[in-house]
């Protein structure tokens, strides 16, 4: 039965104009294994909640269910286009058919410069964990934290050991990388469980911990600082489209991956809620500073003992893992989504599968390496890799964006949502009437938190005070990104028209057009 799925999934593929390359090995599990693993709440709460905490107090919690309202409209979104372009390089693919050739391109850039680094932060999250489990992978001097210069240089080492086991792993096989992340996944979510459930049982206050404003001062008001604090989920709920960037790999991808994009978006939503809520009352001290300086590890061995808190920690090591590589999966298919239309600097080799191994092995390798040489940077810098990896998220707010606004002015045309079924012959996934609601809130929410995530305040990008350009780092970062991003979408552009579907005559009177 699959079989015949699988080749009307082929045929449909046909109907975008490319040709099938990539085996059709990942299932429903797999598909939103891939979502829920980019966002991995075990991996980005741990390196997170101090920062949360520490700018809103216990009130942070209530930013987390508004980030994640926010981020489930962006989802219904998604889950609409997922089947409707069931293709790989998902964001890319989406951009390019509602807002033109030119908002396409500039979506997967900015994807691709966002995953780099977001790769690299994923993998230095080890740092936070592994040394706290044995003191034995710290290999570089004896100060753990990652703010300290052996810290930084150990998580760079770490870090580069992770991403190359994950390179392998995401060059040789689409189902063994499918496998190992529906295992770490199961593992998570077990691990979340029982967290929640250890922590509960070893509560120092109750629940209504979440409704008191421990840690904020009514001096400096309330508004700043919960708004700093929601950065924390902004972070956080982020990557759920990485199972749209599978969808070429997907069994019945029309009818799965809008349900696992959604599902995963849910699922850590409300697993995240409950870490928090559990950690809020648990943690020995809620005034003493370390709650904000040490984050949920300073919980875990304070609270759990030796033996919980270290299995725990390994699970989270495991989801840190995983994480990177499903970070790594979704860059890679990016990567060659927009290889494959000519877009980018060595784009036959990038678009190039392996016959052998059925993944494009180059598109692999260049995220690794890219997030390896970004991880150098915490190397005597550690202030200014944190900048970058806020930074990232701001890129794939904004990649967003150049999704939901093109689909918003779609709708409003009455040229969305188009009617048709999926491989199953039910009908496509679709909001109906609430679509154009939802998708007004939607574009409204992801410009207000641009904006929130892109501010230079200090207190978030120069915390330790090193000087303007970290502090103005956003905006250096956005110049730099779309002035790079210019002169390569130019040089690459007449051939870029013509894979669209333009002849080189019309390519070229466009070029000459806007030359």
């Amino acid at each position: 039965m699959s079989g015949r799925h699988d080749s009307v999934s082929a045929a449909d593929l046909s109907t975008f104009g490319y040709t099938p390359q990539l085996a059709r090995r990942v299932g429903p599990y797999a598909s939103f294994a891939a979502g829920f693993s980019f966002v991995s709440i075990m991996t980005t709460v741990f390196q997170l909640f101090g920062l949360g905490f520490s700018f809103g107090g216990t009130a942070f919690f209530w930013t987390w269910p508004a980030v994640f309202a926010g981020q489930l409209l962006v989802a219904l979104c998604f889950a609409e286009l997922a089947a409707r372009y069931p293709l790989s390089g998902a964001i890319f693919q989406w951009a390019r058919r509602l807002g033109g050739t030119t908002t396409g391109w500039f979506a997967g850039w900015t994807m691709v410069i966002a995953q780099i680094i977001t790769l690299a932060a994923a993998a230095i999250a080890l740092q936070v964990v592994l040394p706290t489990i044995w003191s034995g992978f710290q290999l570089v001097g004896s100060d753990t934290a990652v703010s300290s210069r052996d810290g930084a240089a150990n998580a760079v080492v770490l870090g580069v050991m992770l991403l190359t086991v994950t390179t392998l792993l995401n060059s040789l096989s689409v189902r063994i990388t499918a496998v190992v992340n529906s295992v770490g996944v199961t593992c998570e979510l077990v691990g979340i469980v029982l967290l929640v459930i250890l922590l509960f049982a070893h509560h120092e206050r109750g629940p209504s911990v979440i409704v008191h404003h421990t840690g904020l001062s009514h001096s400096t008001g309330y508004v700043i600082p919960l708004l700093v604090s929601s950065l924390m989920a902004a972070y956080v709920l982020v990557g759920f489209d990485s199972a749209g960037e599978l969808s070429e790999e997907t069994h019945k991808p029309r009818a799965t991956t809008p349900r696992t994009i959604v599902r995963a978006v849910v699922i850590s939503g409300v697993a995240g809620a409950f870490v928090i809520v559990a950690a809020l009352m648990a943690a020995p001290s809620l005034t003493d500073g370390k709650l904000g300086l040490y984050g949920l590890p300073y919980v875990l061995t304070s609270q759990l003992g030796t033996f919980w808190g270290k299995l725990l920690l390994i699970d989270v090591a495991f989801a840190v893992s995983v994480c990177t590589l499903a970070i790594q999966t979704a860059a890679a298919r990016m990567i060659f989504s927009m290889a494959r239309d000519h877009v980018l600097p060595g784009s036959t080799a990038l678009s190039r599968v392996s016959p052998r191994f059925g993944t494009p092995l180059l598109a692999t390798v260049v995220p690794g390496v890219g997030a390896a040489l970004f991880l150098v940077v915490n190397i005597g810098n550690a202030s200014l890799f944190l900048a970058l990896s806020s930074v990232c998220i701001m890129l794939l707010y904004i990649a967003y964006l150049m999704v939901t606004v093109p689909l918003l002015n779609a709708r409003l045309r009455g040229r969305f949502p188009t009617p048709g079924v999926d491989e199953e012959g039910k009908p496509l996934f679709t909001l109906g009437r609430a679509g154009l609601v939802i998708n007004v809130v939607a574009v409204v929410y992801q410009l207000l938190m641009v904006i929130n995530l892109g501010l230079p305040r200090a207190e978030v990008y120069d915390p330790t005070g090193v000087g303007w350009p970290v502090h103005y780092l956003p905006i250096l970062v956005l110049v730099l990104t779309y002035g790079i991003g210019y002169v390569a979408y130019r040089s690459k552009r007449a051939a870029y028209l013509r894979s669209c579907g333009m002849s080189a005559v019309e390519a070229a009177a466009v070029e000459g057009a806007t030359a």
